[in-house]
C-alpha cells in the first residue's frame, strides 16, 4: 500500500502537468507511449505469440495514432495505421500458417484491439485537449475515471455490504459501484464550481453532473471490461511497470472507457 501512494504521489502530479500546462504536443506524445505499451501488456497477457513481430507492428500502430489526433490527421492516420496493421498481421499468419506456425484467429483480434481501438479511445485526450478550453476540458475523464475509482473504493471498504454482484469482481460490492457512480457525478460538479469561481468560465452544473454520472458508469465498466480479460487469462496484473499498481493497462482501463464518451458528450452537449 505504501509503494502504491508513493507511485501516485510521483507520478500523479507529473500527469497534470503534461495535461494542464504544457502544449498539446507533450500529450500526444505520452498518450503515444501509455497506448504502445498498453497495446504490448495486452498481447502479453491474452498469449499471444511474441516471436513474430505482431507485438512491435501493433504497439506502433497504437503509438501513431495519437499523434495523427495531434497533427489534425487523425482520420487519416488511424485508417493508414489500420489498413498496415491489418495487412501486416494477416501477412504474419498466413506465412506461420505456411510453416505450420498457425496464428490463432483470436490473436489477430486482439492485435486489432490492442492496435486501434485501444490507442483511438485514449486519443480523445488529446482531442479535448486541442479544443477550446482545453485545458479544462482534457481533466474531465481523467477526474471522471480516478476519482471514480477512488470513490468505489472508499464506498466499498466502508460501506459495502452485498458483494459478488460480479464473478469478474466478486470482492467489489452494490454499494461501491453506487459510490463511485455518486462520485464521479460530485466530483465533476465540484470541479464546475472551481472553473466557475476561479477561472471565470460560465459553466452549466446540470451538465457536468450528466457528465460525471455517465463517465462514471462507464468507468465502472471499463474496469470490468478489462477484469474480465484477466479473470478469463488467469493474470492478478497486465505488468509492473507501476510497483502497487500493475501495468500501464491496469491503470488506464477504465480510461479507454471514459475518454471517448466525454469527448462525444462535450461535443453533444457542451457544459462550457
Amino acid at each position: 500500500m505504501i509503494t502504491r501512494i508513493l507511485v501516485a504521489v510521483v507520478l500523479a502530479p507529473l500527469f497534470f502537468v503534461v495535461l494542464f500546462f504544457l502544449p498539446p504536443v507533450y500529450l500526444a506524445v505520452l498518450v503515444a507511449a501509455i497506448s504502445a505499451m498498453a497495446s504490448f501488456e495486452l498481447l502479453r497477457a491474452t498469449k499471444v505469440a511474441h516471436h513474430n513481430g505482431m507485438y512491435f507492428y501493433t504497439a506502433l500502430a497504437a503509438a501513431a495514432i495519437p499523434i495523427g489526433c495531434w497533427l489534425g490527421k487523425g482520420v487519416l492516420v488511424t485508417q493508414l495505421a489500420a489498413l498496415l496493421l491489418v495487412v501486416t498481421i494477416f501477412y504474419i499468419a498466413i506465412r506461420l500458417y505456411d510453416e505450420e506456425r498457425a496464428v490463432r484467429f483470436e490473436d489477430v483480434l486482439v492485435c486489432f484491439f490492442g492496435g486501434l481501438m485501444i490507442p483511438l479511445a485514449l486519443s480523445a485526450l488529446v482531442l479535448l485537449k486541442g479544443m477550446e478550453h482545453g485545458r479544462f476540458l482534457v481533466l474531465l475523464p481523467v477526474i471522471c475515471a480516478f476519482l471514480t475509482d477512488a470513490g468505489a473504493y472508499f464506498a466499498g471498504v466502508f460501506l459495502g455490504k452485498h458483494r459478488g454482484i460480479t464473478k469478474v469482481s466478486p470482492n467489489k460490492s452494490l454499494e461501491g459501484y453506487i459510490g463511485g457512480i455518486l462520485s464521479g457525478g460530485v466530483f465533476l460538479l465540484l470541479y464546475g464550481l472551481i472553473l466557475q469561481q476561479f477561472a471565470g468560465i460560465s459553466v452549466s452544473l446540470p451538465v457536468m453532473a450528466v457528465y460525471g454520472l455517465l463517465g462514471s458508469g462507464v468507468t465502472e465498466l471499463g474496469d470490468l471490461s478489462f477484469s474480465l480479460i484477466k479473470r478469463q487469462f488467469g493474470i492478478k496484473d497486465y505488468g509492473n511497470l507501476l510497483p502497487g499498481h500493475g501495468g500501464m493497462l491496469d491503470r488506464f482501463d477504465s480510461m479507454t472507457f471514459a475518454a471517448p464518451l466525454l469527448l462525444i458528450l462535450v461535443e453533444m452537449i457542451p457544459a462550457f
